[in-house]
């Protein structure tokens, strides 16, 4: 008998999951717009597999739904919408996709960099529309030879550095402390940081400390000719602080992947020229999905084989708090 498993339909699957699934497992589909865990409630008690995404996660309400529950899997690298204190008390294991994206996010954070300083959109635009034919368009800004302050240097940030290093840009980072392994210059205060820098590149963790931790005082330190990225998650920025700083010339851009309330996406800025805008999609490449993918399958078959799994995450006795 196949064990049966809940998988959480959303645009950030992986392709070709459900298919994938189907040659192990008996799978139940339902759409991450659901009201996930009445529908699970509905499936009875064989549910043994929960596979879901990094938006769509596991709260509490789900993982009561399924008594059954034994492995939450998320082809992904974020785990904070899963409940995993909830999860822990149950003692079911939880499994993500640590690290297989960071090099495609950190390709991204430079192409973001270098189409707000080079105005990639802008001059897509300029020709499109025939404004080529009339004069020239104004000068951009130069990326290579530039300082970047990147915020959080974990994986992403360190490969971000590598890249930048690449473009002989400066290098500078903030962290709550000194990192002994990381040899570019590091700043304790955010703004000091932001002061120094041509450029912000935010890769850190989502969380109440980090919440809004780029303000109003960070952005007037940036400066006029200051651009921003973040890659991280919309609520590490003020977006009403950000969005008055492009509209009044605070700084000179940013480049967003990721928004406060996602999927919505306020007016002001989607009518601003100075900004460039994606859907959060830094890590949708085919091969990162593909290795997604690969590692949620080979988690699943482990567990159910009784053998050690890939990727488990500690357990929490408290959300956030390793035991």
């Amino acid at each position: 008998m196949k064990p049966e498993i809940l998988l959480v339909l959303a645009p950030s699957n992986p392709p070709g999951i459900v298919e994938a699934l189907e040659e192990h497992f008996v799978v139940h589909p339902i759409p991450m717009s659901d009201g996930m865990d009445r529908v699970a409630a509905r499936l009875g008690g064989g549910v043994r597999g929960l596979v879901t995404t990094t938006q769509a996660g596991a709260d509490a309400a789900l993982i009561d739904a399924l008594p059954r529950l034994e492995i939450i899997v998320c082809p992904g690298a974020h785990v904070d919408a899963i409940d995993r204190a909830a999860a822990a008390r149950r003692g079911i294991a939880v499994t993500n996709a640590p690290g297989i994206s960071a090099p495609d996010v950190a390709d991204f954070a430079i192409a973001h960099l270098m189409a707000v300083a080079r105005e990639i959109a802008k001059a897509d635009d300029f020709v499109r529309a025939g404004h080529w034919l009339s004069g020239a368009m104004p000068f951009s800004t130069r990326v290579s030879g530039k300082t970047l302050g990147i915020v959080g240097m974990g994986e992403i940030g360190r490969i971000v550095a590598r890249r930048a290093e690449g473009l002989d840009m400066t290098v500078c980072y903030h962290e709550p402390e000194r990192m002994p392994d990381v040899p570019y210059r590091y700043f304790d205060d955010l703004v000091e940081l932001a002061r120094h820098v041509d450029f912000l590149s935010l890769h850190c963790h989502a969380g109440p400390k980090t919440r809004h931790l780029v303000d109003r005082a960070v952005l007037e330190a940036l400066g006029p000719r200051g651009i921003l990225i973040n890659l991280a998650r919309g609520l590490v920025v003020d977006e009403e602080a950000l969005i008055e700083a492009l509209e009044t010339g605070a700084i000179a851009g940013a480049g967003l992947d990721v928004f406060e309330n996602e999927p919505h996406v306020p007016e002001r800025l989607r009518a601003l020229t100075n900004v460039i805008l994606s859907p959060h999609k830094a890590a949708f490449t085919v091969e990162t999905k593909a290795e997604m993918l690969e590692l949620a399958m080979a988690n699943l078959r482990a567990h159910f084989a009784g053998k050690p799994l890939i990727s488990p995450l500690p357990a929490v006795t408290a959300v956030g708090a390793a035991p």
